[in-house]
């Protein structure tokens, strides 16, 4: 099993910056594919951007060029630093880690953004 536990989820008014990170214990493996996935109100989960164990990113076309994801193996960390924050970002978001098939999620942080 694998726990994934996020945080620096909150409210930020349009233009805004916030960094979520979230900390992977368990049965963690290097080569696990994290991610960051949102859900907004009424709307379906979707992913926000991925990084293989690689490296290589993949984001949504929605946060290209506004959101990095970031990986560090060794702190068994994964973060996603967002900028130039729209509105439509608000959404409760997700780290994700997938294994062979297997997915695990945290449990979500909210992300609010508005004047």
């Amino acid at each position: 099993q694998v726990q994934l536990v996020e945080s620096g989820g909150g409210w930020v008014q349009p233009g805004g910056s916030l960094r979520l990170s979230c900390a992977r214990s368990g049965s963690v493996w290097a080569y696990d594919v994290l991610g960051w996935y949102r859900q907004a109100p009424g709307k379906q989960r979707e992913p926000v951007a991925t990084m293989s164990s690689g490296g290589v990113p993949v984001y949504a076309d929605s946060v290209k060029g506004r959101f990095t994801i970031s990986r560090d193996n060794a702190k068994n960390t994964v973060t996603l630093q967002m900028n130039s924050l729209k509105p439509e970002d608000t959404a409760v978001y997700y780290c994700h880690s997938l294994r062979f098939g297997n997915q695990f999620w945290g449990q979500g942080t909210q992300v609010t953004v508005s004047s």
